[in-house]
């Protein structure tokens, strides 16, 4: 026998949170003589008398109890006669205000649901006594409760006849048919029937109600509670369908109702007709609206009709995803809530078309939308600022939308008439999906342009976003747009689910919509500059030079001037769409397969043996649908071990639910509800845990998942923009400000970057210091982003290559010009007639000697590049720019060198990195020992020197001998030669070392001009009986190429042949991670996979729980660092 749940466990709701029964109240039905007594006549005609609606029945779920359990097999009975899960108006009792007070004590009424202003939610129009029978209508609700979570309602109105001697209300025993002959009585009396469900199930949910209408015609009036109350009973059965591609089917008789899922858990729920806004506006108008909301306006949206006031403007909401309304969202106001319209914050409403020009009279500022007419106006004279949202996306989204078919007769032209209700229901349910799944992809390609580059500005290890950097990216007609979105709730929650890594739909987009070179430059951490390709294919247009001047964020830059341009229309201007290209046409969209189960019978009367029935029905269905799976179905047989559970579960047989979920944590770990678990194991009674603990499974789960403390929440979420620094900044500080400008995020290269602005000063940076280098860093990426190569240029540089560096113009013995760098070359921009003349690659390079020319009376400073595969010397005379170009080539030069040793393209990125910074200090300091500061970033070109001493990777020293003045460092090293190697640092040319001092600690060699050259000696190491060799003592700083020993510091011979590329797991992380699990899946795992993204990946898991993912095909970033928890990451092996 099935163990009964825990009372105090909550159990996973259903579909239906409740269902009422509204009307008039029963005094305004004493008889069919006082109803007519309040129709009045004017010129002739009838006029309908309002009434007062109230609840008259209420339904929550459970239906089910412990007590009903012991009257198994008894017929069904009123609601007076046993405690139900219902609520219904007592005739014998006195007349009181409407649902004044609470509601009985057995009906627990779910938050969020307002029983007061249900009535008139539920008849927004009012109450009207009709004199002919009409139609049955469907609208829907939005309830939002307290706290800001929303419930979903969907009521349908009906009309019954009101007749002498039968009145619904009339306490008389004896009732008439409920439908009789074309206007007997002569009145009908309306009634609805309200479903209120978590879920935004607004089609499924309108079927259902379709139905029940079907019975509730064709009963008695005594059994309209009876046949109310089955159909909740069966709609809080039907449990919540998980996220992913299956759906649930159920009979309502006579439709099949389908009730879909969610596509993923990061996606909304979407069951609804997504281009109802499509036929009602213009594309033009529909981005209008979207601006508004994106902006955050006070927006009305009015209709004759009530049902496409909240559908429409879910739609919209639908469109905006993944950015979310933040604000108040009530689709649909009655006549007695119009005062809502005169609140002064945000919000989304809807009213009726009777009350827009009573709205628009009495409230300032709002925003009409008129769904009937397609028309988009303001409230008062003067307009409401509303910018345009940007050109290119809206001429874009604008041709997409016109070429999308709207219209399911055209889809269906070709087709036969289908003769069975539900095949043709099938029909207009796949083409709908399809539709559906193209104005999604419309509208996230629409926020995707608007918002793509986002990113860019973002600080993720300080969830810092520069607003006014992105601002001056964006062109000069546009920032007034995103000026008023960036302050807007909206875009902050936005902004918030970036730097969390929320994986949803915009950030799968910008996944898949990277290129090849967008995820390898997402290896590096060189800053941004265009490529040749970029570079060849953008306009010279005076708003382009404008919109990339515009990168510059600086405080100096303020006074740009910008051209001229054409005035933009302030409404919404008119697009030529053949000025859009070719290749915005509409997405080819093909909507992921789903897959249906189809729910069992639930049998009545409702009592505990059919509920039983019910719960076993499901779970022999799902085992038998899992049975049937195919080995690589993993996606589907998850959503069934979902299903199972909440089944055990809600069937009382924990054990068997805990089983399928652990079963669900192993397949799918995206939907498990672990929350849900948690409270599953705490609710188990002691004997039941240790039950739970004898099975190795379930002892597992509980202690991967109940016994592990769950994640702390972070203690600050927020998003800082940007600032200066308005104080001295010590280290620590320094690093961070840095890090948060996004200038280098490696926390090495900020401390040697330190070192450099502090050279002869305290170790501090002034706020003045730091805006100094901050503008000179944008004044480079500004320069860079602004260059502009001819195309005869172009044709000899790869096409990813970009311009880092750009000398001014300068004598060399190839002409007069400008030398540009590269990340893999140098190379003259010869002036009069643009031309191109190749220097060297950086792999070519032999040497680089920074020298002195005579001419006349002065000696003008040159460098001399020398390279292996030519005899000739490349000379130039960069005057004062000699010094900083020796060290940015030499720097270049080594960083290459050690790519190619250790077949890793991130040194070269991280020389450019140390080139810029170093042309950024220069700037800065600009004094006599700038250069000299500079070369503290001459990171590579040391460490080369210093693999011509050391043979292996820097060991520890040994010991350290202090100079009397304690200006240098003596450090012994071991080679592989087992020869003991001394390395004498000397941190200043002008220092002078006494022989004596040296052979006085054992040290042999000879001393000459300030540096020593080695020579053999057998003297005794001062650390103790050292063994008999080479004792070498060398000056780095001044050790020519000639006397460097013959044997350099380079990858093992085996490694190095075996080694084909390096990549760096942490690379765009502020320090090294520690990876600690590596997992390589082969390509083509499943075949709905797409194309790219069916190659072989390099899973890393690193240290606190981040994850990398690296497409190895390439061996380029698939995915960055996202967080999967804050425990390290073991890889298990499953049987």
């Amino acid at each position: 026998m099935a163990e009964a749940a825990p009372q105090h466990l909550a159990l996973p709701s259903g579909l239906l949170e409740l269902c009422a029964l509204l009307g008039p109240s029963r005094d305004s039905l004493r008889g069919p003589d006082q109803v007519r007594e309040q129709m009045s006549l004017k010129n002739g005609v009838r006029l309908p008398s309002a009434l007062d609606p109230e609840v008259l029945s209420i339904f929550v779920p459970p239906f089910v109890t412990k007590e009903d359990s012991q009257m198994a097999g008894a017929p069904c009975v009123t609601p007076s006669k046993t405690r139900r899960r219902s609520f219904r108006k007592k005739r014998d009792k006195p007349k009181t205000e409407p649902w004044k007070g609470l509601p009985p004590e057995d009906v627990s009424v779910p938050n969020g649901v307002d029983l007061l202003a249900l009535p008139q939610l539920c008849f927004p129009g009012g109450v009207y006594v009709a004199s002919e029978p009409r139609e049955d209508c469907v609208h829907f609700l939005v309830l939002t409760d307290v706290c800001g979570n929303r419930t979903y309602g969907v009521v349908a109105q009906y009309y019954r006849p009101l007749h002498d001697e039968s009145c619904f209300y009339n306490g008389k025993a004896h009732w008439e048919p409920s439908w009789p002959t074309a206007c007997a009585a002569g009145c009908f009396v309306p009634f609805a029937v309200c479903v209120v469900s978590k879920l935004p199930y607004y089609n499924a949910l309108k079927d259902c109600l379709s139905c029940l209408l079907t019975h509730l015609k064709l009963c008695k009036d005594f059994e309209v509670d009876n046949h109310i109350k089955d159909f909740a009973a069966k709609l809080s059965l039907i449990p919540s369908p998980p996220p992913g591609p299956l759906h649930l089917i159920f009979n309502m008789k006579p439709l099949q109702i389908v009730f879909p899922s969610r596509a993923d858990p990061e996606s909304p729920l979407i069951d609804l007709d997504l281009h109802l806004p499509l036929l009602c506006f213009r594309p033009e108008k529909v981005l209008q609206i979207l601006t508004c909301l994106l902006t955050e306006q006070r927006i009305v949206f009015f209709s004759s009709n009530w049902a496409l006031l909240p559908l429409v403007a879910e739609c919209f909401l639908a469109y905006l995803r993944p950015l979310q309304w933040q604000h108040t969202f009530v689709p649909v106001l009655s006549h007695q809530m119009l005062d809502f319209v005169m609140a002064p914050t945000t919000f989304l409403m809807g009213c009726h078309l009777d009350h827009f020009e009573e709205v628009s009279k009495e409230a300032d500022g709002l925003i009409l939308i008129n769904i009937d007419n397609g028309s988009v106006t303001c409230s008062t004279d003067k307009d409401v600022d509303v910018p345009d949202i940007p050109l290119l996306a809206a001429q874009t989204f604008i041709q997409r939308v016109q070429s999308l078919q709207l219209h399911h007769e055209l889809d269906l032209a070709h087709l036969g008439t289908s003769t069975d209700l539900n095949e043709g229901r099938t029909r207009r349910r796949a083409w709908q999906q399809r539709l559906n799944c193209q104005v999604q992809q419309v509208a996230l390609h629409l926020l995707f342009s608007i918002f793509r580059e986002v990113k860019n500005h973002l600080n993720y290890e300080h969830r810092v976003f520069n607003s006014e950097e992105f601002l001056k990216t964006r062109a000069p007609g546009d920032q007034q747009f995103y000026r008023q979105v960036l302050d807007t709730y909206m875009f902050h929650s936005f902004l918030k689910a970036r730097l969390s890594g929320r994986m949803d739909a915009f950030a799968q987009m910008d996944l898949h919509m990277q290129s090849e070179e967008d995820r390898f430059n997402g290896m590096l951490a060189s800053p941004r500059r265009p490529t040749i390709e970029k570079m060849a294919s953008r306009k010279s247009s005076p708003l382009h030079i404008a919109h990339r001047r515009m990168v510059v964020s600086m405080p100096n830059l303020q006074d740009i001037t910008i051209p001229e341009l054409p005035a933009r229309n302030s409404s919404l201007r008119k697009v030529d769409a053949s000025e859009c290209s070719s290749g915005s046409t509409v997405l080819s969209v093909t909507p992921k397969p789903t897959y249906t189960f189809k729910i069992p019978e639930i049998h009545f009367p409702l009592v505990s043996q059919c509920v039983q029935a019910y719960y076993s029905d499901c779970v022999a269905l799902l085992s038998k649908a899992m049975s049937l799976l195919a080995p690589d179905s993993s996606v589907l047989l998850a959503r069934y071990f979902y299903l199972r559970g909440a089944v055990h579960l809600m069937h009382g047989q924990l054990l068997d639910a805990l089983l399928d979920f652990q079963s669900l944590y192993k397949t799918d770990i995206r939907i498990f509800p672990a929350d849900l678990v948690r409270r599953m194991v705490g609710s188990l009674s002691g004997p039941q845990r240790a039950q739970a603990e004898r099975v190795p499974e379930l002892r597992r789960l509980i202690s991967e998942v109940v016994d592990k403390p769950g994640e702390a929440p972070k203690p600050d979420d927020r998003v800082k923009n940007f600032e200066l620094p308005r104080k001295h900044m010590q280290l620590d500080d320094f690093v961070k400000r840095v890090q948060e400008s996004g200038i280098v995020k490696d926390t090495s290269i900020i401390h040697r970057l330190f070192e450099a602005l502090t050279v002869g000063h305290q170790k501090q940076i002034d706020p003045e210091t730091f805006k100094d280098f901050y503008n000179c860093w944008k004044e480079a990426e500004a320069e860079a982003q602004e260059v502009s190569l001819p195309l005869s240029v172009m044709e000899h540089l790869d096409k990813n290559e970009c311009v880092y560096k750009l000398s001014s113009s300068v004598k060399t013995n190839h002409g007069v010009g400008k030398i540009a760098m590269t990340q893999k070359r140098l190379f003259l921009l010869t002036e009069g007639r643009p031309g191109y003349v190749e220097i060297s690659t950086f792999r070519n390079i032999e040497e680089v000697r920074s020298t002195t020319v005579a001419f006349l009376l002065l000696r003008i400073p040159t460098l001399k590049i020398k390279m292996a595969s030519k005899k000739e010397v490349f000379e130039a005379n960069l005057k004062t720019e000699c010094d900083l170009w020796h060290l940015m080539v030499k720097e270049m030069w080594a960083g290459k060198k050690l790519a190619d040793d250790h077949k890793d393209p991130q040194y070269i990125q991280q020389a450019l990195t140390h080139v810029l910074l170093m042309d950024a200090v220069v700037g800065t300091l600009q004094s006599s020992g700038a250069v000299y500061a500079a070369s503290k970033l001459s990171y590579f070109d040391k460490m080369k020197s210093e693999t011509h001493v050391l043979l292996v990777a820097r060991p520890r020293a040994l010991c350290v001998y202090p100079h009397p003045r304690g200006d240098f460092l003596l450090e012994l090293w071991v080679t592989s030669h087992t020869r003991w190697v001394f390395l004498v640092r000397i941190p200043s040319c002008q220092q002078q070392i006494s022989s004596s001092w040296l052979r006085g600690r054992g040290i042999c060699g000879r001393l000459s001009s300030g540096s020593w050259s080695p020579w053999q000696g057998h003297q005794r190491s001062a650390v103790g009986n050292a063994p008999t060799g080479e004792l070498c003592a060398w000056s780095v700083c001044h050790l020519e190429p000639e006397r460097r020993p013959p044997v350099p510091l380079t990858v093992p011979k085996t490694t190095s042949e075996t080694l084909k590329h390096r990549i760096n797991p942490s690379a765009g992380e502020t320090f090294p991670h520690a990876v600690d699990v590596l997992l390589y899946t082969p390509g083509h795992l499943d075949p709905a996979e797409k194309v790219e993204d069916a190659h072989p990946k390099l899973w890393c898991a690193l240290n606190e729980g981040k994850v990398t993912v690296f497409d190895a095909s390439s061996w380029t970033i698939y995915q960055h660092c996202f967080k999967v928890g804050t425990s390290k990451l073991v890889l298990g092996r499953a049987v």
